[in-house]
């Protein structure tokens, strides 16, 4: 029997016919890799825009019951977007879920490897090696120092032991708050517009910052909007994400 990241146990008897997936990054990869096979997703499931499949509600409250009904081979999550609770209440229910842990590039291209190879039981996809070739350079020396707010009113901010501070440290961007002992600490917005900040970057997710909303704040720091999924998603995403974004506080 396959073990998922978590190390428990998951039935598969065969490729995986019939996906669900609770988490956006993992439905763009699924979707990517085997379309047709995907047969429920989140409202935040925004990629592929043109996706046609039943929608299960958010990450954090899924309709278990609208998931079960689709009879699914495979549920996929992940430990951070969804609560342990729905993953035990489908598993309750007879429904095999893979629970995915990432948290740095390399770990999300082993995880992703493993889901698609021992998970899924399907072969692992061209656009999966062409990202590890990708992201398989030397981390280069920091560049620049960058704060990377999530969330406003209250603000939050990247902490420690994030993909996004990851992919952004091998960009030759340091994050500040790096060294928070939480993930994704609330800071008062003088600890973000700071002197020591070369730059602010404002995703569009998962709060949607915009030109109109977030710059505004700031007063010391320079900030810059970018893409949230090129930022914060693990999957296809990866193969633009290097280049996308290569060019930030330089």
């Amino acid at each position: 029997m396959a073990r998922d990241d978590m190390g428990h146990p998951v039935p598969v008897a065969g490729p995986a016919r019939r996906v669900v997936s609770l988490v956006p990054s993992l439905t763009e990869a699924i979707a990517h890799t085997r379309r047709e096979a995907l047969v429920g997703a989140t409202d935040w499931c925004t990629h592929p825009a043109d996706l046609d499949v039943a929608r299960v509600r958010g990450t954090k409250n899924p309709d278990r019951a609208a998931v079960a009904a689709l009879g699914p081979d495979l549920v996929v999550a992940n430990k951070e977007e969804n609560r342990e609770l729905d993953v035990r209440r489908l598993r309750e229910a007879g429904v095999p879920v893979w629970v995915t842990v990432i948290e740095t590039v390399p770990q999300a291209l082993d995880s992703l490897a493993r889901l698609f190879a021992e998970g899924l039981r399907w072969p692992v996809p061209s656009w999966l090696t062409e990202a590890r070739r990708a992201w398989s350079r030397p981390v280069p020396a920091a560049r620049a120092h960058v704060a990377i707010p999530v969330w406003r009113d209250p603000w939050m901010v990247v902490g420690s032991a994030t993909f996004t501070g990851d992919l952004a440290r091998r960009l030759g961007l340091a994050n500040v708050f790096a060294a928070h002992p939480d993930r994704y600490p609330r800071v008062a917005l003088d600890e973000i517009d700071r002197d020591d900040v070369d730059l602010v970057l404002l995703p569009d997710e998962p709060y949607a910052f915009t030109a109109d909303d977030g710059p505004e704040a700031f007063r010391r720091a320079p900030t810059a909007l970018v893409s949230g999924r090129l930022l914060t998603w693990y999957g296809p995403s990866l193969l633009r994400a290097r280049e996308e974004l290569a060019d930030l506080g330089r």
